[in-house]
């Protein structure tokens, strides 16, 4: 993952120059579309839709949500790179697309340091393991036990994307506990989430969101969190950091990104309005509902975040042995 120096100061010198570049698209004239790179049902999409739905009254401008699933967000990238670069194409996502993906596919078809610039961010999260509710596992270690017991020590484990930060993370616990866990790649949390409420697969590890509203309905249970603390909307759930795991404490990051070469006009006008949006009480209720940390970044703070999220993953999948597909 390249992300330099220069990178950062792309968005600085984007800054001092946005007052004096031309910006030809009338406010009002068009829609703006927010691309998702998962199935509509998903944490993201619904993230990006509340979004959408404020940010249109910010900006004066239509804003629609355009679902591109498949591969990790990769489709989704993929179209953004092809996009005009004149602000009526953005792409919500989280690191999986921007900091991940790139270190562990050949070709993804995209380069974020070249092909995007990011538009603002607005929130972190952390990943979490959940079991069905057919499992009968109460907590993490009973969990452990079961497998151990109940499948000779090997089970699935559904992960929203191959590849990802999920996937490396059973690799660890099945080192950390001694199981022979498989991760079981969906096409985002979605499809994978309906495998374990039907009792298709015993666990799962997605974002809190991705869990939240079914863990709250007792239709599946997380059983642990990552990160340095616990989440005020899993008070009783512990930290893998509690349960002996160290080393996860940094979270993954949600932002925004428009194709390299978008009016740093729009970049500026487009950053405002996402701040207004996130600092609304009513919006920021919501999003922490779902289980987000609402985490404001500039442009440039935006850049500065996926550089450090990639080193610390860079570490960890060389140490992995995972090989780029």
């Amino acid at each position: 993952m390249r992300i330099s120096r220069r990178r950062v100061l792309q968005f600085s010198l984007a800054a001092t120059a946005a007052s004096h570049a031309p910006w030809s698209l009338a406010e009002g004239s068009r829609t703006i579309r927010l691309l998702v790179g998962f199935p509509p049902g998903g944490g993201t999409d619904a993230i990006a839709r509340l979004l959408a739905e404020k940010l249109k009254d910010q900006l004066g401008e239509n804003v629609i949500v355009d679902n591109r699933p498949g591969a990790g967000g990769q489709i989704a990238a993929q179209v953004l790179k092809a996009s005009p670069a004149d602000g009526s194409t953005l792409f919500v996502t989280h690191d999986h697309t921007i900091s991940i993906l790139p270190q562990v596919v050949k070709k993804p078809g995209f380069d974020p340091d070249k092909d995007f610039i990011p538009a603002g961010g607005f929130a972190n999260f952390v990943n979490c393991f959940a079991v069905s509710a057919h499992t009968p596992a109460k907590s993490f270690s009973e969990y452990v036990s079961w497998v151990k017991s109940h499948g000779h020590g090997k089970s699935a484990v559904g992960i929203p994307a191959p590849a990802s930060t999920p996937e490396f993370l059973v690799q660890l616990l099945g080192k950390r506990y001694q199981l022979d866990l498989l991760a079981a790649p969906y096409r985002g949390s979605a499809p994978m989430i309906a495998d374990m409420l039907a009792n298709q697969i015993p666990a799962g590890i997605g974002s809190v969101q991705d869990f939240l509203e079914n863990h709250k309905a007792g239709k599946l249970r997380v059983l642990a969190v990552l990160g340095g603390k616990r989440q005020s909307a899993l008070p009783d759930v512990p930290t893998f950091s509690e349960l002996g795991l160290k080393g996860f404490e940094d979270l993954p990051y949600y932002g925004i990104y428009a194709p390299t070469g978008t009016p740093a006009t729009f970049i500026e006008r487009f950053t405002q309005a996402l701040a207004k949006v996130v600092a609304m009480p009513d919006v920021r209720d919501q999003l922490t509902g779902m289980g987000i940390n609402v985490d404001y970044m500039t442009p440039a703070q935006l850049a500065t975040r996926e550089h450090a999220y990639a080193q610390v993953w860079t570490k960890i999948i060389r140490e992995s042995g995972f090989q780029p597909q």
